[in-house]
């Protein structure tokens, strides 16, 4: 969560470096854009293998939508979720072998206005000519602590090249627990698909809670993708200053709340990632903040000059931030003016690229180069 943030897209700093605007690609809106219709604060979106798109709304409805006639139908079923702050229904992901199983997962906040935290879980989906339900709806995993106040779940959902689900879990403002490797909270979480921890994870032997993390010390991490060698990236939102992209190993810790690249919000300092540098450094970072909210690695040719690089959604930037990745080094290249706070973002499977756009209305948008 970013406090009282204005619009800011001039300055950043990349990798340590004064990013100088004049320096950066700043053409706007390199694509044609279509309208698919709007929602009720869309939080996140899946294709479907007939091109229909569900839709999470935060209040906890699913939509499913027909981008060709742009229709929009309900699905029921969806558990309860604690609608506060940033609390709601969030992600949402196919499984790997959805073509067969019609197993969908869905992450949320649970529990009650005082005391809330993040959930996943897996139901079959059923769509029918009326929209479409959800059947046998298991919770596969939890935050192992709840709080007050309804922020910073993050809960991105992402399966594997080998069928592992991953979850990026907030820390839930709580800032310490994302160094106790007792808890999941500011964690990168591997499973199995049904929600048992991963054998190869760097604590599996401790079992128990220690046994799902990948990486710890991460904040509010709100996108994570594949680059196409495999490796797992993220973005995260840092407090005042301190936006993260990062490139996620096994057993690595991302430093937070010791060290960041920005302040905290009633302006005291944090130490560097310079001072410890036994905590993964960011590839790139960013003070004033963009917000970030979701990510891919693009991977198709459609926008040919984009293949490897990250896109980035942005919430108080109000549009894309495209950075390069070269190795194991990133660098921001080009902002993308979209007038509204953008929030979720897919690539489809002939390279256009999809974001959903932020609150009330919030529209559904298909991004084709001009």
């Amino acid at each position: 969560m970013h406090l009282a943030l204005s619009v800011i897209n001039a300055l950043a700093l990349v990798t340590g470096a004064l990013a100088v605007p004049s320096q950066l690609d700043t053409r706007q809106q390199p694509f044609k854009t279509e309208v698919i219709t709007d929602f009720s604060e869309p939080w996140a979106f899946a294709f479907l293998p007939d091109n229909r798109i569900i839709v999470n709304e935060r209040r906890g409805n699913m939509r499913v939508v027909d981008p060709a006639t742009k229709t929009k139908l309900t699905i029921t079923g969806v558990p309860a979720v604690v609608y506060q702050g940033q609390g709601g229904l969030l992600d949402v992901a196919l499984h790997p072998n959805y073509a067969n199983n019609s197993m969908i997962y869905i992450s949320y906040a649970e529990g009650s206005q005082a005391s809330a935290g993040g959930a996943v879980a897996r139901a079959k989906l059923t769509l029918t000519a009326n929209g479409g339900s959800l059947s046998n709806v298991e919770v596969i995993w939890r935050h192992s602590q709840k709080a007050l106040g309804g922020l910073q779940y993050a809960c991105r959902l992402l399966f594997g090249p080998d069928g592992t689900l991953w979850i990026s879990s907030g820390e839930i403002n709580q800032m310490q627990p994302a160094q106790d490797m007792n808890g999941n909270l500011g964690k990168m979480i591997r499973l199995y698909d049904n929600g048992t921890a991963f054998e190869g994870n760097p604590y599996a032997s401790k079992g128990g809670v220690p046994a799902q993390i990948w990486s710890a010390g991460h904040r509010n991490p709100l996108g994570i993708d594949w680059d196409a060698q495999g490796r797992l990236w993220e973005v995260e939102m840092g407090p005042m200053g301190g936006d993260e992209l990062n490139l996620i190993q096994s057993g690595a810790n991302y430093g937070w709340p010791l060290v960041c690249e920005g302040k905290h919000y009633d302006g005291r300092t944090i130490p560097k990632h310079s001072t410890r540098p036994d905590f993964n450094a960011p590839k790139a970072f960013w003070v004033p903040v963009i917000s970030p909210a979701g990510l891919i690695i693009y991977k198709g040719s459609l926008f040919s000059s984009w293949t490897g690089n990250a896109i980035i959604t942005g919430l108080s930037s109000q549009g894309l931030v495209r950075a390069t990745i070269t190795g194991d080094t990133a660098k921001e290249a080009q902002r993308i003016s979209m007038g509204k706070r953008m929030r979720g973002i897919r690539e489809d499977k002939d390279g256009a690229i999809w974001v959903i756009e932020d609150g009330q209305g919030g529209r559904l948008l298909k991004l084709t180069p001009n």
